[in-house]
């Protein structure tokens, strides 16, 4: 066993022999947009995040289907299911199976199997102070999906979401591994300032998130504004109270969104210093619009400056 769940990581991880180990996650959860198709391919996307957060390469996948037996005639399962193979298919991961119950309410997801190198294995406990924090995806998608719930949100806002949340992190995979970054996690149900605390807590050290460098979503702080918040982001928030320092100007709508509960989000790295221009190149150069967000710094493990 070289990772199991007592530092907060995104996948299992166990040792096959000197060169390669297994990664193993599953995911799954209710449907978070309208369109059962978008709900299969980011519910995909989503489950071989944790493979890519690792550092890894998923080698194969099963489903997992929550439905209710009413409706399997109306052909909304086949689009969830065609949503998520299409994503493997792009990931170039087979699905090889699976499992479905009856249920009144919808679930999707997979368990995702990839195989990563341990020596180059990316892992919430290896940041060291001065690393540079860089994010790959922006914030939000929890509130979009919590206005969709309300009938309230903008096609042009939902459809910057979907896409974000349908895009692999295999390209911020890779250029992390590349590059010899030190951690990495994806930014999912804890928000940044939640998934950022357990991995300083499991390195044992402390950060430091710059607010107005953080990436959001375009219409999401209005979207905050008029209420379109998940109670997960505002548990969130409450759990990180004892440990988000706030310093400076940083508005009640920031917090929330440095907080909101995210699906599929992007990668979270810890890169070196001298190593961050070549890891920007990098990312951008696999499609992705990564922001330097702030710094792994000294100090009480898992404790955040969210500086305005």
């Amino acid at each position: 066993m070289l990772v199991d769940a007592s530092t907060g990581d995104d996948a299992a991880v166990y040792r096959l022999d000197d060169g390669r180990a297994i990664v193993v996650t599953l995911d799954f959860f209710t449907p978070i947009v309208d369109n059962p198709y978008d709900f299969g391919r980011i519910a995909a996307a989503n489950a071989l995040s944790d493979v890519y957060a690792m550092g890894g390469r998923p080698l194969f996948a099963l489903n997992l289907l929550s439905f209710p037996r009413a409706l399997l005639d109306r052909g909304l399962a086949e689009e969830i299911i065609r949503g998520g193979a299409e994503k493997a298919a792009e990931a170039g991961v087979p699905v090889l199976g699976g499992h479905s119950i009856d249920d009144a309410e919808p679930k999707y997801g997979m368990v995702a199997v990839g195989e990563v190198d341990p020596e180059a294995m990316l892992a919430n406990d290896g940041a060291r102070p001065g690393d540079d924090l860089v994010l790959t995806k922006p914030l939000g998608t929890g509130i979009v999906a919590t206005a969709v719930k309300a009938g309230k949100c903008p096609p042009e806002v939902l459809e910057e979401a979907v896409e974000s949340m349908a895009r692999l992190n295999r390209g911020a995979a890779e250029a992390a591994t590349a590059v010899g970054a030190h951690a990495a996690t994806d930014v999912t149900g804890y928000g940044l300032t939640g998934h950022l605390g357990v991995m300083a807590r499991a390195s044992g050290v402390a950060a430091r998130v710059e607010a107005p460098r953080v990436p959001l979503l375009e219409g999401v702080a209005e979207l905050v504004e008029a209420g379109f918040v998940p109670g997960g982001t505002r548990r969130n928030r409450a759990d990180g109270a004892d440990r988000v320092v706030i310093e400076g100007d940083v508005s009640e709508t920031v917090q929330l969104l440095m907080a909101d509960a995210q699906t599929s989000g992007g990668l979270l790295i810890a890169c070196p210093p001298g190593r961050t221009e070549v890891l920007l190149r990098e990312l951008e150069a696999a499609g992705e619009s990564p922001v330097v967000v702030g710094q792994v710094t000294p100090g009480p493990p898992g404790r955040i400056v969210l500086a305005g």
